[in-house]
């Protein structure tokens, strides 16, 4: 649920939120790029490497730690920013492409961990059919959480800062 519920966030709210802290949308656009390629390079590697060496739940409460910790460092604030106490636009670009890519490669070894177990439950290709669309119907579930969350939170914020609401989103 974790990973569903932050993937659907960051790819409904991510670009919005940062050009509202004030990226450029160029800014904003090479976050979300640097998350995308980091999580395209970490899919091929970590399959690979669970084909190899197995262990789904570590890979998976691995992938849920990083998801965790670097989603809300995005959602939260500029951490270098806070750490040098130096705020330009290229220290919070850094910044945020860099939890951008910690968090897609959490969100990947998790995503990747998860849908192997599927395999590794049963062999009977309906009862993996099954699981499968238990996961979506999750996913989905997540989804419509969200966006739930985000019409009370908007609805009830009204008057408080757009990055405060944001945040409570998150």
């Amino acid at each position: 649920m974790l990973n569903d519920i932050t993937s659907s966030c960051w790819f409904t709210y991510l670009l919005v939120f940062l050009t509202d802290l004030g990226l450029s949308p160029g800014d904003a656009a090479i976050v979300m790029l640097s998350g995308q390629l980091a999580d395209g390079f970490t899919t091929i590697f970590v399959g690979e490497l669970m084909d190899r060496f197995g262990h789904f739940k570590l890979w998976h409460a691995g992938g849920s730690i990083l998801v965790a910790i670097s989603f809300s460092s995005v959602f939260g604030s500029c951490v270098p920013c806070k750490l040098m106490g130096i705020n330009t636009s290229t220290l919070e670009t850094v910044g945020y492409s860099t939890f951008a890519a910690i968090f897609n490669v959490g969100w990947a070894v998790t995503q990747v961990a998860h849908m192997s177990m599927v395999n590794c439950i049963t062999s009977n290709p309906t009862s993996r059919v099954s699981l499968v669309s238990c996961r979506n119907a999750f996913t989905m579930v997540a989804n419509l959480s969200l966006y739930g969350v985000a019409l009370v939170i908007f609805t009830l914020l009204q008057s408080v800062n757009v990055l405060v609401q944001y945040r409570w989103i998150a």
